[in-house]
């Protein structure tokens, strides 16, 4: 099978395969009341029953390619997703979970969701502006967009704290792909790792205690998809490192936030390695 959708159980380390499919599946959200997942595969969002795995195609309307930045409000009413098929680049809009008619939110493309502020207001994202990356964030109704980071290398991932403080993000503006957090009100970014390895997409925990994301090799380029990646997690009381999961995957794995509810498990995916 092409794409293995898996969940993590942080205390035992236990892996547990919830579906496995043929096609190439991406980015998997939970839902706030812990019963689906959320994943893109082929341009389309699909649900995840956990009672009864099986890829249920949500409506999105004339959306169809919608790409792996996506996620679900924290009231889990409304989902937001990122496409490209009306503006020619990934552009961010959100429609009720249960599918519809999307409503386009960011004027500028492109732009690529990320992260859900945790009262439910405010959308943080990547764009590129003027050949540029950068965060930014816009209220949920839409409206004027407002610059958090940017220049001075490449920019990814952003995602909220649990309490709101913090959007975390990687960027290479060090001289290496780490992880690096800013106050979601501005300010001096604060560089959160310094190793060999090149760090992306940094999930904060929903009990705030660490700090979840996906590690590549040395000397890797972007974050391609089909390389062998470990899953790791950032202590915030020691600032210690630990390896979670070495596994095959890469873009796709974990893009966007993939906590349960509880914090006691992470969804992602992984893939079948060549001649597997």
């Amino acid at each position: 099978m092409r794409s293995q959708l898996c969940i993590y159980e942080l205390a035992s380390g236990a892996v547990e395969q919830v579906l496995a499919t043929d096609q190439l599946i991406e980015a998997p959200n939970w839902t706030p009341d812990g019963a689906e997942l959320i994943v893109n595969g082929d341009g389309r969002m699909f649900r995840v029953p956990l009672d009864a795995p099986e890829l249920v195609l949500i409506d999105t309307g004339p959306a169809v390619r919608c790409n792996n930045d996506h996620g679900v409000s924290p009231d889990g009413t409304r989902l937001v997703i990122s496409d490209s098929t009306g503006t020619g680049q990934s552009c961010i809009w959100v429609l009720p979970i249960t599918g519809g008619i999307p409503r386009r939110i960011t004027a500028e493309v492109p732009s690529w969701w990320h992260g859900w502020a945790p009262d439910g207001s405010v959308l943080v994202y990547v764009g590129r502006r003027d050949g540029s990356f950068g965060i930014y964030t816009i209220g949920v109704d839409g409206g004027p967009e407002r610059q958090l980071i940017s220049g001075g290398g490449h920019y990814d991932g952003p995602d909220y704290s649990p309490d709101g403080v913090w959007v975390w993000f990687n960027s290479d503006r060090g001289g290496s792909m780490d992880l690096w957090r800013i106050r979601s009100t501005g300010g001096a970014p604060e560089q959160m790792t310094a190793d060999s390895r090149v760090n992306w997409f940094p999930h904060p925990a929903p009990d705030g205690r660490s700090v979840l994301y996906l590690s590549y090799e040395p000397g890797t380029e972007g974050h391609p998809r089909d390389c062998e990646v470990e899953l790791r997690l950032v202590d915030m009381v020691d600032g210690s490192v630990r390896t979670l999961l070495a596994l095959f995957g890469g873009q796709g794995t974990i893009n966007v936030p993939c906590w349960s509810p509880d914090g006691g498990r992470f969804a992602f995916v992984r893939y079948r390695r060549n001649g597997a």
